[in-house]
């Protein structure tokens, strides 16, 4: 289970933001090695604050631990071929860490696993990035002799969006939200659907993320048969460089200068609760809009929802038994396109890798 991970501590952050600052798939930085740990130490006192305001730390692997743990309690009973199945969780910046999870399984004996990114939409700087570090960790030999295949993507897959309309998930929690309002305003309240951003540099070298979000977005609101006015936008820009846009917290300004004082907040491209949702939405924006004279509400992330934790045994699932029928190879067809702009040797490499399932 591939995620960017999080600080479950406050003492924590430190280590957290020096590896993401590290990471050249994510922020590529010049002299990396030497600015990143500047970088992460400048921020830390500010992260750790942020940390603090929403509890002591991140709950994204407590979150991920529940997930994993009742999808392959789900899918001994769907896929029992391949029981007794067992779930390893590799974050990228945060503990466990990628390396941890590979002596691990290493120790394990494990033969046979599926890289699963917790991503529901594909992007090289996110699950491009965690794949990056498990090829580098395969190649290297520190995971021992192991077949694996990829799911890559599958933010419009039947099973995600489904569970996008049940309660705990995110078209129901929009409808639970619209609630909130006055019944003569809920048709007028705007649902916006926030994803965090990305460098312009990365999405005008062909990234897809800015198109798989978009696609994701449509599909729920198929599910909720476009009953509002909705805008996809953008948050958790870092540094001066061009992000792609709007930024949410300008969308909030913009809709109250527009007269529009009653929107719903959507994290669309999270799971789980993190940083970006607890402090971000719950605390900066919502601060915003009050200030504005706006209504603000947030839908609920998947979390621990039972119809999200069986959309991801589904997926899975369909992934075994194709996979074991020979009807898909180890990686998607999308996954074995490069950004037309990738100059990036380690991401070709990655991705012959894995299509080898693992092999040299």
């Amino acid at each position: 289970m591939l995620n960017m991970g999080g600080p479950s501590t406050v003492p924590e952050t430190y280590d957290f933001l020096k590896n993401l600052f590290m990471d050249g798939d994510l922020i590529p930085l010049p002299f990396q090695r030497v600015l990143a740990p500047l970088i992460a130490k400048r921020r830390t006192p500010q992260i750790e604050k942020q940390y603090a305001d929403i509890g002591g730390g991140s709950p994204i692997l407590k979150y991920t631990e529940m997930q994993g743990v009742g999808m392959c309690k789900l899918l001994n009973e769907l896929h029992p071929e391949t029981a007794p199945h067992k779930p390893y969780i590799a974050f990228r910046y945060a503990n466990p860490l990628t390396q941890e999870t590979a002596q691990r399984m290493k120790a394990d004996g494990v033969k046979r696993a599926v890289a699963f990114t917790q991503y529901p939409q594909y992007s090289c700087s996110t699950t491009g990035s965690s794949l990056n570090e498990l090829f580098r960790r395969g190649r290297a030999g520190e995971m021992g002799d192991i077949e694996w295949s990829v799911i890559d993507r599958w933010g419009t897959h039947p099973g995600f969006i489904e569970a996008r309309s049940c309660y705990l998930a995110v078209a129901q929690n929009i409808e639970a939200a619209l609630a909130k309002f006055q019944p003569s305003a809920r048709s007028d309240v705007v649902i916006l659907f926030s994803a965090h951003s990305l460098p312009m540099s990365v999405v005008n070298r062909g990234d897809p993320y800015v198109l798989e979000v978009s696609a994701s977005v449509n599909a729920v609101m198929d599910r909720l048969n476009h009953s509002n006015p909705y805008r996809l936008v953008w948050q958790s820009q870092v540094g001066p460089s061009a992000w792609m846009g709007m930024q949410t917290g300008d969308a909030i300004k913009g809709l109250a200068r527009l007269g529009k004082k009653e929107a719903i907040l959507v994290p669309i491209a999270f799971t789980s609760d993190h940083i970006e949702t607890l402090y971000e939405l719950d605390l900066e924006y919502m601060k915003e809009g009050k200030e504005l004279g706006m209504e603000l509400h947030r839908a609920e992330s998947l979390n621990e929802s039972p119809v999200f934790i069986r959309a991801l045994a589904d997926i899975t699932a369909r992934h075994l038994r194709d996979y074991s029928a020979r009807t898909i190879g180890p990686t998607s067809v999308q996954m074995g396109l490069r950004c037309p702009g990738c100059k990036n040797m380690t991401c070709g490499q990655q991705k012959h890798w894995f299509a080898r399932a693992g092999r040299s």
